[in-house]
């Protein structure tokens, strides 16, 4: 049977040139500073993204846990969208582990925080408030749909954390993907940001990696608190490697998965019983809602599943597909075919 796995964009697999890398990369320790690759990862990332140093972690949410500990302490406050990948899907690491407690403010369909609730959010000088620390945006938003947070928003975020002292962690997991698709360098949407994550392991294909962007205080600081959930390695060039090519080779590549996007969008839409806007897709995320049909969100995905086309359930009736590196746009055709299908019974 054909499997076309829409799942998610953490399904693909390491290019050949990865591979390649992975077998040859000279190695050290990284936990002494002596893993040669993983330094020049490090160096190439915080070049890429405008800071001036960066970090190598195992997963996207370990970057967050870190960059949150990191910057701050115990009985300290984020304020965090609702819908916030650090919010729901996240396993509450940062008040489990580092103390740290969350305002969740409503996330806007545009994947923003409006302004207003971010200021009304913000705790004033009392003891018997915990003290408010840091603003925690993603982009793109992945409970939003996938959208991009855009630069002018970002120096509004900025402007308003400055006038309260507050610093900002931007979770950006898929950032080259709105980068992508706002053609825009990617500096120009993390500049007012304090600290910055992003994925290795999904729409760049890497097997394994995350990595931290920052000042050099900021990642001095966060190598600590990485040792401290574990996250130090020692050979792991054979990560950083892969890692590599991902920035080189991988980034351009988004655009592809994007137009496979919109194109199971368009189909999508003019399917009975499914319902959603083909304009709200933007990058690689398509999320859809099965409520004119005579299954669940669950049940859809696995009848859905048995024909070969997999696909995630996230709600009772919505559904999210992902494109990525191995999709090709025959497999999105098929996929809309084998739809088509199901839903005709």
């Amino acid at each position: 049977m054909r499997i076309v796995d829409l799942r998610s964009d953490t399904v693909t697999l390491p290019t050949p040139a990865m591979r390649e890398a992975i077998a040859t990369a000279e190695l050290g320790d990284d936990v002494f500073g002596e893993d040669p690759t993983v330094n020049r990862l490090e160096a190439m990332a915080a070049e890429r993204l405008g800071k001036e140093a960066a970090l190598l972690v195992m997963s996207g949410t370990m970057a967050n846990l870190v960059s949150v500990l990191t910057h701050c302490g115990r009985g300290d406050e984020i304020i965090v969208g609702d819908k916030a990948h650090i919010f729901l899907d996240e396993a509450g690491g940062c008040s489990a582990l580092g103390g740290v407690h969350s305002h969740q403010v409503p996330n806007q369909p545009d994947g923003t925080l409006a302004l207003a609730d971010i200021e009304a959010a913000v705790r004033e000088d009392d003891i018997h408030f915990p003290r408010s620390r840091l603003i925690c945006l993603e982009n793109t938003h992945n409970m939003c749909g996938g959208v991009c947070l855009t630069p002018d928003y970002m120096r509004q975020v900025r402007q308003l954390a400055d006038q309260y002292g507050l610093m900002i962690h931007l979770d950006g997991a898929r950032i080259f993907n709105a980068a992508v698709a706002l053609g825009v360098d990617v500096k120009e949407l993390v500049r007012d940001a304090d600290s910055v994550s992003f994925c290795l392991s999904k729409g760049l294909a890497a097997p394994i990696g995350s990595l931290i962007c920052g000042s050099q205080d900021f990642i001095r600081a966060a190598r600590r608190v990485r040792k401290i959930v574990g996250g130090g390695t020692r050979q792991a060039g054979i990560i950083a490697a892969a890692g590599i090519v991902a920035l080189e080779q991988m980034v351009d590549r988004l655009a592809e998965d994007h137009t496979n996007a919109r194109l199971l969008a368009d189909g999508l839409a003019n399917m009975p019983g499914i319902t959603l806007d083909p304009a709200r897709v933007q990058t690689n995320l398509v999320f859809f809602e099965v409520a004119g049909t005579p299954w669940t969100a669950a049940e859809f995905c696995e009848r859905l599943a048995a024909l070969g086309v997999l696909m995630l359930a996230l709600g009772r009736y919505t559904v999210r597909a992902v494109t990525h590196y191995g999709i090709e746009r025959s497999d999105v055709e098929h996929a809309l075919h084998t739809i088509s299908q199901l839903l005709r019974g």
